[in-house]
């Protein structure tokens, strides 16, 4: 799931609205006049938001008076178009990844990872016996999006998804194309709740709308959650088990090769590095082994892996950046979130954790820098940043 909503967020969702003003000066008459004049029109009165609530129980088979009635009660969330709106292009700030790293990983998040799997341990292995998905994969996806149920979003997601599907902002470069998905995802949350018979004003989640302990938006959880716990529902805020199993099987929808690695050192021949094609497909697996090593990089115990293959770019500020190989594996995390940083973080939290459990060293990711001077003959690593 390309997911939008990022989980940096997540910890400031609850004062996010908030103004500076005194308490005071926010209830005076004219402080209420001024939010008024500002807030756009109510969406139960708007001409765009009743023709798609037409439309949306047209093609559900929906009451247009229930459809209509959800939407007058979506309330404008004025922080929510300014999250999804991108930094100005003129920002210098250079990304970063053992900042990025540290945000993610840290000994607080790590001691609840391991309650987590000391709590869920039997469910977790049941998940990876059916699903062929690591727990460590499952710990460090909910890990990194909740901090395993601490922060999953307290915002309305009937108000999100509203305020997305017809206030998004235009300042976006791809704003037509998210607004339509979010419409989307706004149709599959009124269907979802119109099925289970639940008010739509009560579940809360992400800015984005994302819900539950591994932050499923409505589309995937009615594609791929599951109910793991046997009790004939699926509940992503509740039920730890229905989390760990919807996300294996998402994990295993979007293409995770049983025992495959997620990454592979890489290894550098300067005198063939040819690094604008090994980026020119991003994170996506391009390159077989012996494809990669023609073009100077070979990954390391992997020229025998069995597949495509992508070289993986991290940032380090204002320092030159370091690299891994990715696998298909390496590929399937990003559908949860479009980042190699994210994949990276949720890697090496979920290795982290395993070996907080079994006072092991961790199978982390150890990105290195394309060495300075040109190899005489073997290519070789450099020392991790």
């Amino acid at each position: 799931m390309k997911r939008l909503l990022s989980p940096l967020f997540l910890l400031t969702l609850a004062t996010a609205g908030a103004t500076h003003l005194p308490a005071q000066a926010q209830n005076t008459p004219a402080a209420a006049t001024k939010r008024a004049a500002q807030a756009p029109t109510p969406y139960g009165q708007r001409a765009d938001a009743q023709q798609w609530a037409q439309e949306v129980a047209e093609r559900n088979g929906l009451g247009l008076s229930w459809v209509q009635a959800q939407l007058a009660q979506a309330r404008f969330l004025a922080q929510v178009p300014r999250l999804m709106t991108p930094p100005p292009k003129t920002s210098t700030t250079a990304r970063d990844w053992a900042d990025y790293r540290r945000r993610f990983i840290d000994p607080i998040r790590i001691k609840a990872g391991v309650r987590f799997w000391d709590s869920h341990a039997d469910t977790l292995a049941r998940a990876e016996a059916q699903f062929g998905v690591p727990a460590a994969m499952i710990v460090g996806i909910i890990g990194v999006e909740t901090i395993y149920g601490q922060n999953m979003g307290n915002l309305r997601v009937l108000d999100s998804l509203a305020t997305l599907a017809f206030d998004f902002p235009t300042a976006h470069p791809r704003a037509a194309e998210r607004q339509r998905y979010f419409r989307g995802e706004l149709e599959q949350f009124l269907l979802m709740m119109h099925q289970a018979g639940t008010a739509t004003t009560g579940p809360r989640g992400s800015y984005a709308g994302a819900m539950g302990l591994g932050q499923f938006m409505p589309s995937s959880w009615a594609k791929w959650a599951v109910d793991f716990d046997g009790d004939g529902r699926i509940d992503l805020f509740n039920s730890q088990a229905d989390a760990i199993g919807s996300v294996a099987n998402y994990f295993k929808a979007h293409g995770w090769v049983t025992g495959q690695p997620v990454w592979y050192p890489a290894l550098f021949n300067t005198d063939t590095l040819d690094l604008p094609t090994l980026l020119a497909p991003d994170i996506l697996p391009s390159f077989t082994p012996a494809q990669m090593a023609s073009l100077g990089v070979l990954p390391e115990a992997g020229i025998q892996h069995n597949g495509l293959l992508a070289l993986i770019e991290l940032k380090n500020g204002d320092a030159p950046p370091s690299y891994i190989v990715g696998t298909q594996n390496f590929y399937t995390i990003t559908r949860y979130n479009w980042s190699s940083y994210y994949a990276t973080a949720v890697h090496d939290l979920g290795q982290e954790v395993a070996a907080a459990r079994s006072g092991g060293v961790p199978a982390i990711a150890l990105p290195v820098m394309v060495p300075l001077t040109s190899p005489s003959s073997e290519p070789r690593t450099t020392s991790a940043p």
